[in-house]
This record gives structure tokens, sequence and C-alpha cells, in this order.
């Protein structure tokens, strides 16, 4: 299951056999810098102007916004099901493998990172912070969006009918203004200290429900007239970026926390918006280099339209990921003269710990390609082995009702 399956069901903009590649590029261009903002890696905040932080996780929900059906509203209980078993499913079943990783970690390995196994650490602490079990707190992120896609139906659900009945509009409008509202109350209130503790959840979830119905809005409203030259466009999203630099006391913030909020409750929303418009241009103009990616014609393409595809994996798994590379790099300084500045009391205790070798920035790369190739390789694996046990279990259960 990955995020952007949601593309085969858009029945707008298919650029590519079907596949729309635009959001395909966005989507990957999306987890690389959430790969890259977890290990501490800047390569694409484009000399700092756009950082991760201040955006890249609204940008999973406006991708998400974007894929959303008005035609789901006819059949509630199936669109909720298929969310339940497209997102939550596989957390579950990962969460699962975490806590016994993280268990077997702490009771053989000596490290000290993750809570132990229980009932809320296997299914509700997931709602609340997604922080149980450490190796996998990325995946926060997956019952966010399910809440957020569950009450985006029910919003629509109960206010939609009522405006065509009475006012023959769709409420786009209305439907972004109120949850943008909503949002920055979440922000003000963040800032004055009040959402803390168990507030957390809903406000983390409040906090990000307008920049998925930005994606909805965009695909309604404006994205037909999205037609400006690219130097110009550049030029006004540059332009806003370097005041937002010049005028404001930093504009990364915390959106699983939220924290961080330096500058009022709008700018979280503007560089939100800027971020998304800065690199869903990027990803237009890479759409057409990228298209033959489908059919195996450009390696590059075909890689990020995979990779598009499968952000569900490499959001679970990533950080899993960093720590095999720490373990190695731990087993060299630990039986070998190497790397003698490796911090073992970190390393076995904070899960932000990313040893450079020889301090250099350049080895950062080592960890974004582990981040993102070895989530994706253990999906193809699933893929192939999967189908085989299926196709397996029916044989057998043929066989057997075949013999009785």
């Amino acid at each position: 299951m990955t995020y952007m399956s949601q593309q085969r069901e858009n029945p707008k903009e298919k650029n590519f056999s079907g596949y729309n590649v635009t959001f395909g590029i966005l989507s990957a261009l999306a987890i690389l810098m959430i790969v890259a903002g977890h290990a501490g890696y800047d390569i694409l905040t484009v000399g700092g102007l756009f950082p991760y932080y201040s955006f890249h996780v609204p940008l999973f929900l406006f991708i998400s916004g974007y894929f959303y059906r008005q035609e789901e509203e006819a059949h509630p209980l199936a669109y909720l099901k298929k969310k339940g078993k497209r997102l939550l499913v596989p957390c579950f079943a990962w969460n699962a493998v975490y806590g016994v990783i993280s268990w077997a970690l702490r009771a053989f390995g000596g490290f000290s990172m993750g809570e132990g196994l229980s009932l809320k650490t296997l299914f509700l602490s997931p709602f609340l912070n997604g922080y149980q079990f450490i190796y996998n707190y990325a995946a926060w992120f997956v019952p966010v969006l399910f809440m957020i896609e569950v009450m985006n139906l029910c919003m629509r659900l109960i206010i939609r009918r009522p405006l065509r009945r009475w006012f023959g509009i769709d409420g786009e409008w209305l439907f972004l203004l109120g949850s943008l509202a909503v949002g920055m109350l979440v922000v003000q209130f963040a800032i004055e200290g009040r959402v803390w503790g168990l507030y957390k959840t809903p406000g983390r979830i409040l906090f990000l429900y307008p920049c998925f119905q930005m994606g909805q809005f965009y695909k309604k409203k404006l994205e037909e007239r999205d037609r400006l030259g690219n130097l110009p466009y550049f030029v006004i999203v540059i332009g806003v970026q370097v005041l937002l630099h010049l005028c404001c006391n930093g504009l990364a913030y915390s959106s699983v926390w939220c924290t961080g909020f330096a500058n009022g409750p709008l700018i979280p929303y503007v560089t939100a918006v800027s971020g998304t418009a800065f690199w869903l241009r990027v990803a237009k103009i890479l759409s057409p280099l990228c298209a033959g990616g489908q059919s195996d014609r450009s390696a590059a393409g075909g890689f990020l339209l995979y990779l598009g595809r499968n952000t569900y994996a490499v959001m679970m798994h990533h950080v899993m990921a960093f720590m095999l590379v720490k373990m190695v790099l731990a087993g060299i300084a630990a039986h070998t003269g190497y790397l003698s500045d490796f911090d073992f009391v970190r390393f076995y205790g904070d899960i932000d710990y990313y040893y450079a070798v020889k301090g250099s920035e350049a080895f950062y790369m080592v960890y974004l390609a582990a981040g993102v190739g070895l989530p994706l390789l253990l999906q193809r694996g699933l893929d192939v082995l999967l189908p085989a046990i299926r196709r397996l279990l029916s044989v057998s259960v043929r066989s057997r009702s075949t013999e009785g």
C-alpha cells in the first residue's frame, strides 16, 4: 500500500497511460524531503530557501487532498473501509513488527529506545504520537492522514448537500476558508502553550486539515488556471520566500508536536503554499522527461515514479534503514581502529544521532540512499512474495476442497 496508490483512481489529468506523472514526481520529491529532513541533510532546501519543516508534511496532505474524489460521498462506508485497509491495516501490522524489534534491541542489544509491548503501544499510541517504538516514528503520519480523510468525508457529507440544495454551490471556498480559520486558531493556541499532552493529537489533525483542503481546492479551482510561464512563476514564488526569510524569525515548525510557530498563525500556511507551489512547478517541468519511465525508457524517470508509488514503504521504514547504517558504522568502530570518534552512548540511546565519517556532509548521502533504497527493496520483495503466498494458499484450499 502506498499513499500515491490513490492516483489510479483520479479521473482528471491522467498524464501518461492513466497515471498522473506530475503528482507521482511530486510525491517522490516529497518523500525524499522527508527522508533527507530526518537525516539532517539539506540537499533539497534550495540553499536553505525552502526549509523542509516549513512545508514537507503539508505537501503530503496537499497531494492526498488532490486525489480525493467527490464520487466517494455516494458510498461513504465503502470509502472508509478502503482507507482503513490501505492505511491502518499495514500501519498496525508494521507497528507490531517494530514493537518486537524494539523489544529485542532493548533486551539483547543494549539499546534504551522505545516503549514496551502492550495493547496501548500496539493500537492506541499510533494515534497519540507514533513514537512508541521509535524505529518507525515517521509512521505517525499514517493515522493522522486516515483521521483527516474521515473528517473530510464527514464534513462534506454534512455540509455539501445543504449548500447545493439551498445555494447551488459546491462549497470549496467554504471548506478551505473554514478549515484555515480552525487551523490558524490551533496555531495560535500552540503559540500560547495550550496545545500540550493529549491535545496534540487533535491539534496536529486540525492544523494539517487545511492542507488537505488546499489539494482539493487546487484541483477544482486553480489547476486549469495554473498556466503562468516558468520564469514569472518562479520569480513570484522565490520572491515571496525571500521576503519570508527577511521578515520572519525562522520558517521551520513541527507538525507532529505542534511547536515552533515563531511567526504567528498565518505564516505556517503561507510557507506551506509557497513550498508546495515551488515543487509542484518543478514536478510539472520534470513530468515530460520522466513519463518514459513508465515503460522503462528512462531509468531516472522510472525510479522517481516507482518511488512516488511507494512512499508508504519509505515513510514506514526509512528510520530503521538509517539505524542499519549506524549499526554498520558501530561495528566498524568497535572492531577496527577506524571511526574512533563514534559516540556509542548516543548510538544506543538517541535515534537522532547521525555519524558522518570524517565529519563529511557528503556522507549524509549514504543515509539518504539507504533511507530510500532499503525500503524500496523491501517493498519490491513483498510485491513478489505476497502474491506467491496467496497463490500457494489458494492452490492448497482448492486441493483440500477437491479431496473433500
